[in-house]
């Protein structure tokens, strides 16, 4: 399937979150709002004059007047039961007899929420990703005014938060005066018959060639108890073939209870990334019958395919494979307003980029960003919303809320990995590298941690208890230290922050600490954007430049980058542009090159920090915030492509007649051989007089580890930059680099 820009694959994925396949009616039309200083439990009078009309989903910083509000406010929508009955919307109720049920569905608001229908108390939720439905039954009249009292306060302590909003709160890649505040998924109306579909999970038990047999459990509300018939539609989505049908009797009892069971799908097709093969999707409908007619339906897409790591090294049915991605903050700051067609170009922004995984970084995305993965055959880690430090009261509810994520998001085949906490050590704002900081962060990174060895240490066993199929990490950003803890993945900022070091401190890092790059999470520097989007909320003129409000209000660290690079000394935007991309390329193509060499040695994973901005913003982002791509990004293109060349050369400054060792390295990740591939390489003086040339044609195995192709060595006779020109063709991209080497 082509995923860039069809309207019906759009189409496809909105219908795929949303209704999931049941009667469903939307919310959208007839809401107002109003900030308020204190909640009235649902006591508002419909005449005051600071109702404002308002759209939903949104957040209210989007509204005129409330763009720096971070208090409560009361959302109001006015319908008639009728008017949404007559919709043209599909599908339409097939439950026509008595019994007939209606159910709320709030599918998300920031932080707490407490809806009032009609006068009717439907009771406080937590949770910003969570959704939640009330049945309405017995309040709903022909004409309906629904309430909604909605919190989400400024987290004022940094270091013991209390809401699970993740990166939404607490980040240096968000602005710091935003809020997420607001209904910012949308609120349906749904019906059924006596018996309701909740939720339904559902994964790969196993699967050979003639069959998969699948798991699932049923959430069921029933208002009587009696039999039923659960019918199962497994129906391709994305290739052809076959519908098929299982039917199954169940007898209930009333109220609440799950479901469990097992059903065969013949001839499965399974879902892989798109570097693998096709990502196959199955449709699966669950309808539940009684006296011969449907009383609920519930859909969701579903691959089959099973993932493991054998000491962090991915396999995905089977195949060994490198994963190479980059860390997904938020796709928008204002996460209401992305949809399955934003979603997708970042999907296929990603695949363009050979990545075949994402990071959803240290929040819940939206929901068509799963769907985009699962059509697109992305893998994502997903992140639990918890970033850097919380008071330990938060413990019930993170629980409460692990457990639940998970439940939501389960059925998608792209999620790989749950991890449950991003980096839980002191840090209230990274431009901060003051030693009396540094330390405290030292403490809680090598010493006890509340928060990284007692909460997160029973999420993951809240998780891995809720879905044993897989992966829990319990806290990303662990380094591996001897006799102490094996560490998980690791953030390596040398070259970068202070408190990590140079890059010659990550060589002593490389070596001596191998466990610590065999999966790579987070690396990078900060750049700006292309001038064309600086523009956009900057001077185009250098000397107009507010580098304090860029500090303040975009996320740019203007003295981390000048302990590496005199930024301060460019004469032009297009110069400062230039200087900051070609350092941040030169630190990302510095980890890779080195994270490729050890390829399953022990490298598993190379996930840089990070994709695209969320917002205008100064960032190690590679896209901007326009989805314009940086420079940046068409270098990691080639350093990710599967067909690569390159070089290892210590990041130091070398003396006249000092010999250097300079190796070349090829490396292959695609699973067939690859034959004619030419590789060139020149050394060149100073002065430009060419020192060395080597050609080699060759071929490459499947899924090869790095091989030294050649070798060779420089007795510098003069001061000066070296360069060394390294080619690569005959693969999926031409592969180009410039290493220069300094000599002093």
């Amino acid at each position: 399937m082509d995923v860039t820009d069809t309207k019906q694959t759009d189409r496809d994925l909105e219908q795929a979150v949303w209704a999931a396949g049941r009667w469903s009616r939307l919310l959208a039309d007839n809401w107002s709002l109003r900030p308020v200083d204190e909640f009235a439990q649902g006591f508002y009078p419909r005449d005051v004059a600071d109702w404002q009309p308002t759209q939903v989903p949104g957040h209210w910083q989007l509204h005129p007047g409330l763009e720096q509000h971070t208090g409560r406010v009361v959302y109001r929508c006015d319908f008639n039961l009728d008017e949404l009955q007559a919709q043209p919307t599909a599908p339409d109720s097939t439950w026509d007899g008595a019994g007939r049920r209606y159910w709320l569905r709030f599918n998300g608001a920031f932080y707490w929420s407490q809806p009032y229908l009609n006068g009717v108390d439907l009771g406080r939720h937590e949770g910003y990703f969570l959704p939640y439905e009330r049945e309405v039954t017995d309040w709903l009249e022909s004409d309906n005014t629904l309430l909604v009292e909605v919190d989400c306060p400024e987290e004022r302590n940094k270091f013991g938060k209390r809401m699970i909003t993740g990166v939404f709160s607490h980040w240096d890649c968000l602005d710091p005066h935003a809020n997420p505040g607001g209904i910012w998924l949308p609120v349906e109306l749904q019906q059924s018959g006596p018996v309701r579909l909740q939720a339904v999970r559902c994964h790969t038990e196993s699967f050979n060639e003639q069959f998969a047999q699948l798991r699932y459990t049923a959430e069921v509300d029933a208002a009587t108890a009696g039999s039923v018939l659960v019918c199962w539609t497994i129906t391709p989505r994305n290739f052809a073939g076959p519908a098929q049908r299982v039917e199954q009797r169940r007898m209930l009892r009333d109220g609440f209870q799950e479901i469990h069971g097992l059903f065969k799908l013949r001839d499965p097709q399974l879902w892989w990334t798109h570097d693998l093969g096709d990502p196959n999707l199955y449709t699966i409908t669950l309808e539940v019958l009684r006296t011969e007619m449907v009383s609920d339906i519930y859909s969701f897409s579903f691959g089959v395919r099973h993932f493991e790591m054998r000491h962090w090294v991915p396999y995905l049915n089977g195949v060994r494979f490198l994963i190479k991605g980059s860390n997904y903050a938020p796709g928008d700051m204002r996460i209401a307003t992305m949809n399955a067609e934003r979603s997708m170009r970042d999907m296929h922004l990603a695949r363009e980029c050979h990545m075949n995984l994402l990071r959803v970084h240290a929040h819940v995305d939206h929901p068509t960003l799963y769907e985009a993965a699962n059509a697109a055959g992305v893998l994502l880690w997903q992140d639990f919303p918890l970033q850097w430090l919380y008071h330990s009261t938060i413990l019930p509810e993170a629980q409460r809320q692990v457990r639940a994520m998970v439940h939501l998001l389960y059925n998608h085949p792209s999620i790989v990995i749950w991890c449950m906490h991003n980096e839980p050590v002191f840090v209230g704002d990274t431009k901060d590298e003051s030693l009396r900081t540094r330390l405290r962060t030292y403490q809680t990174a090598f010493g006890f941690s509340w928060n990284r060895d007692v909460m997160d240490t029973r999420l993951k066993q809240v998780v891995s208890q809720t879905d044993p199929q897989r992966i829990a990490v319990r806290s990303s950003g662990e380094l591996h230290v001897p006799r102490l803890r094996a560490g998980t993945d690791a953030h390596i900022y040398f070259g970068w922050y202070s408190a990590y070091g140079t890059l010659h401190d990550g060589e002593v890092l490389r070596q001596r600490f191998v466990a610590n790059i065999q999966f790579v999470t987070e690396f990078g520097a900060q750049s700006f954007p292309n001038v064309e989007s600086c523009v956009k909320f900057m001077p185009a003129d250098i000397t107009e430049i507010d580098v304090d409000h860029l500090l303040l209000r975009h996320s740019f660290q203007p003295d981390i980058m000048g302990h590496w690079i005199d930024w301060r000394a460019a004469r032009s935007l297009e110069e400062l542009v230039t200087m900051t991309q070609d350092y941040q390329i030169f630190v990302n193509r510095f980890y890779i090159d080195r994270l490729r060499y050890h390829k399953y040695r022990p490298t598993g994973g190379i996930v840089p920090f990070m994709f695209c901005d969320s917002y205008p913003a100064v960032l190690w982002s590679i896209i901007d915030y326009w989805r314009v791509p940086k420079r940046s990004y068409t270098a990691m293109q080639m350093a990710f492509s599967p067909q690569y060349a390159f070089t290892l050369i210590p990041p130091r400054v070398f003396r006249v007649a000092q010999p250097i060792d300079i190796p070349l390295y090829v490396v292959n990740d695609a699973q067939e051989p690859v034959h004619g591939l030419q590789l060139y390489a020149q050394l060149r003086a100073p002065d430009g007089a060419e020192l060395a040339e080597v050609q080699h044609t060759l071929t490459l195995d499947a899924d090869c580890l790095a091989r030294e192709m050649d070798r060779l060595r420089l007795t510098p006779t003069q001061p000066g930059n070296y360069t060394l020109e390294v080619q690569l063709t005959g693969g999926m991209r031409k592969i180009e680099h410039v290493y220069q080497i300094e000599v002093a």
